[in-house]
């Protein structure tokens, strides 16, 4: 396990194309991995979750967008990261929150989240949505407990794009959950 994470202040600066590879481990560790957590996507679906031309491909087509991340600040290893899209006034998207699995349950995740909507408050932000799949009810509750409410809306997870994975179950959708931050 690493180092207890619960003292450390998450300062979330943008992610540099140098970190892509990192990035990219770490979210395959943290959702598909033989050491994810406990809000794993492997029992549902297989392969990785991104790859470097993916992800460096959505840094480019959304120069609006920015992948943050978290380092620590005694060995500069990455901690976790997130994705923050502004939507339109006020809006934004949050996605790919992730956070080595190490540091799961000792409020690392909690930490990371609560960080990322205080960036996006600090840039005018009032409201953050997020698609989650729909079958991953232990972290829709956890989203839940921390304000994110479902919206009703749901949109379909993309069978035949193996670039998010190779599902397992022919019921997956992403159900839409949104929490206003003011």
């Amino acid at each position: 396990m690493l180092d207890d994470a619960a003292d450390d202040v998450v300062r979330l600066i943008p992610a540099q194309d140098g970190d892509v590879p990192a990035i990219v481990a770490l979210m395959n560790l943290a959702y598909r991995g033989d050491e994810a957590g406990w809000n794993t996507e492997a029992g549902y679906i297989d392969g990785d979750r991104t790859s470097e031309p993916f992800l460096r491909d959505e840094i480019a087509t959304k120069p609006h967008a920015t992948l943050l991340i978290w380092r620590d600040e005694a060995d500069d290893r990455l901690r976790g990261c997130v994705w923050l899209e502004p939507l339109d006034e006020g809006h934004w998207y949050l996605g790919s929150l992730t956070v080595d699995p190490r540091l799961q349950n000792a409020g690392a995740g909690r930490r990371l989240l609560a960080a990322s909507e205080a960036w996006v408050r600090a840039r005018g932000g009032a409201e953050i949505s997020m698609s989650v799949v729909n079958v991953r009810d232990g972290l829709i509750a956890w989203y839940a407990r921390r304000g994110y409410e479902p919206t009703g809306d749901i949109r379909p997870f993309p069978y035949g794009d193996d670039r998010f994975g190779i599902p397992r179950r022919d019921d997956l959708h992403f159900v839409i959950l949104r929490r206003a931050l003011t």
